[in-house]
């Protein structure tokens, strides 16, 4: 039986970490002895992230920054060289989503997001080579989603960033399997984070709430058992990853597929909108509803 991947000490670096699931796999890492590195573009989200943790920033370390800036990302690694001189565990977790429609938006908020979902985490991966290349069994693991897989309509550049994460990564993990470090991607479907309530409020994508959203720490679980049980590709929610897998193997019939499932998602993310109400995370700014963390 294979055990346990040992964190006692190791390094672990997860961007995003300031959101729902990289506070959870953080604090996951964080109980089995890893010394956890938030990487969050909110300076005092990291910190808070940290303070969070067990043995808070005596023992764990933030660093704000935004990874699409390709000196702010060379900066975040140098520091960690400087502190840690490796890094054992890369989580690439950051990002975003937009239900702005493909046809309102700006070209300048497309770029943005492809920057965010998928050049950011290949630039900062690529950067990170060295640092786990001194690791003695280097791994990341990428946050990708079941968009990466399947078309969503109304998030049209979520779904081409997620594709193309996907593809990349696993190209990688091929070529990375042999000079030493172990690669893997986990694909959750709707996860109750602050990204997923704003977009539910913002009136995005309904089908993803054919069933309630899954919680952070049940993707932070399969992520870690990526760790103890690597592989390429891991799902939280095995019956939706088989579900989607199979509807892409005829996507001409998508246009007749998707209506079946529109209502039950419609009434889905209405009941978990009124769910975030009631629960106290959601706020009004000048106006708009404004979703906010636990």
């Amino acid at each position: 039986m294979r055990r346990p991947f040992d964190l006692t000490g190791r390094i672990v670096v997860v961007t995003g970490g300031a959101g729902g699931i990289g506070r959870a796999f953080s604090a996951a890492a964080a109980a089995r002895g890893a010394r956890i590195v938030v990487v969050d573009m909110r300076d005092d989200a990291a910190r808070a992230a940290v303070d969070a943790l067990p043995g808070g920033a005596s023992r764990h370390s933030a660093e704000g920054g935004d990874l699409t800036d390709r000196v702010q990302a060379e900066a975040i690694i140098g520091r960690i060289a400087d502190r840690h001189g490796r890094i054992d565990v890369l989580v690439n977790n950051a990002g975003m989503t937009s239900a702005a429609r493909f046809d309102e938006r700006s070209v300048e908020s497309i770029e943005h997001e492809l920057a965010v979902n998928l050049t950011a985490p290949l630039v900062l991966t690529r950067l990170a080579v060295p640092l786990l290349r001194e690791a003695p069994d280097p791994r990341v693991i990428t946050t990708v989603s079941l968009g990466g897989i399947f078309p969503l309509g109304e998030t049209p550049i979520y779904t081409a960033s997620k594709f193309g994460l996907r593809g990349a990564m696993l190209s990688i993990a091929l070529d990375m399997r042999h000079k030493g470090i172990t690669m893997s991607a986990v694909l959750p479907s709707a996860t109750d984070t602050r990204m997923l309530r704003q977009e539910a409020l913002d009136g995005g994508n309904s089908l993803q709430f054919q069933d309630p959203p899954q919680t952070p720490e049940h993707v932070a679980r399969t992520m870690m058992g990526l760790l103890d049980r690597p592989r390429l590709e891991a799902y939280p929610r095995p019956s939706e990853s088989w579900l989607v897998r199979a509807a892409m193997l005829a996507p001409g019939a998508l246009p007749r597929l998707m209506p079946l499932f529109r209502g039950r998602g419609e009434r889905g993310q209405a009941r978990y909108v009124r769910e975030l109400r009631q629960r106290g995370l959601v706020r009004t700014v000048d106006g708009a509803e404004v979703a906010v963390e636990d």
